[in-house]
């Protein structure tokens, strides 16, 4: 005898209740159907492998004309590609490029936050200063500082529209190398005030209101939360504009200063082998263009840290 908490036993089914049909087992399923094997054909690019062809032909026919033409003159490149002039002019450059990106990315900075400032004064003397700066060319405005002294003997420094304490001479003051600067700087700071404003924008709004419900003052904000997160779009624009600004001070050659275009000239001028004095300026450009890309790369890459790519 069994418990009622016991579980059921199993055991056969219990039979058919009599005058009912018995139960009729279920069909077997059908197999299923074979799949054929399909054969994976590779897409074809004949199009693709004759630009392939054709562009490595090219590029042979110009390596060739490289090695074998005379016109090159190979021999004089490399007498004067390490030669002390050139090296004191590709110095120059450097200078000019220095402190014509300092200068104008840190008056850049401050022109853009103008722009973004709430003062309608403000924005309007910052939009101002961009406009007149991208209109002018840069060699009109190189020559301008350069003459400087025509329009102003001496600078003084003292109460605005009343008497100065402290006076320069303007002829020894601004020089042709201080004019370079001076004019590249000015010139750079309308370009790079509005890549730092594309980039500031591109910062989520969210960000700063965050900060000012924390507390934190805006010029912080600025500094700590919004500038590095906006470098990311900020550093592939001001790289290039670098770039253009390093190849860029072959233009102050018409202030007859000693960078490495100006230099250049004047050794072609003596001895008469234009060809090879320009490829020297040119793989000079290269390879310094070259050394600031790869710069850039890894300036990139800190600011990329914790990114989503």
């Amino acid at each position: 005898m069994s418990l009622a908490t016991d579980p059921p036993t199993a055991g056969p089914p219990p039979p058919d209740p009599p005058g009912t049909a018995p139960a009729e087992a279920p069909a077997p399923e059908a197999p299923a159907p074979e799949v054929p094997q399909l054969r994976i054909v590779r897409l074809r690019h004949p199009w693709r492998w004759v630009a392939v062809a054709a562009t490595a032909v090219v590029v042979a026919q110009f390596a060739h004309g490289l090695i074998t033409n005379p016109g090159w003159e190979w021999d004089v490149f490399a007498r004067f590609f390490t030669a002390e002039t050139v090296v004191k002019a590709v110095w120059v450059t450097l200078q000019l490029t220095f402190y014509g990106t300092a200068i104008g990315f840190a008056l850049g900075i401050l022109l853009a936050f103008m722009r973004l400032s709430r003062s309608r004064f403000l924005s309007g003397v910052a939009f101002t200063y961009i406009w007149a700066f991208r209109s002018i060319p840069l060699i009109v405005q190189l020559l301008f500082w350069f003459n400087l002294a025509y329009l102003y003997k001496e600078l003084q420094f003292g109460i605005p529209f009343g008497p100065g304490f402290v006076s320069f001479d303007t002829m020894g003051l601004v020089g042709a190398m201080s004019a370079a600067v001076l004019g590249l700087a000015l010139h750079q700071a309308a370009y790079a005030a509005e890549i730092v404003r594309a980039g500031v924008l591109s910062v989520d709004s969210g960000q700063t209101e965050a900060a000012a419900a924390l507390g934190i003052p805006r010029l912080r904000q600025a500094r700590r939360i919004v500038l590095p997160q906006a470098m990311r779009s900020i550093l592939p624009n001001a790289a290039n504009e670098i770039i253009s600004l390093f190849k860029g001070t072959s233009i102050v050659s018409v202030m007859a200063i000693g960078e490495l275009f100006y230099q250049v000239q004047v050794v072609y001028g003596r001895n008469g082998r234009v060809v090879p004095l320009l490829m020297v300026a040119t793989v000079w450009y290269i390879l310094l263009t070259t050394a600031l890309s790869v710069l850039q790369h890894y300036v990139e890459r800190h600011y990329a840290k914790g990114a989503a790519r």
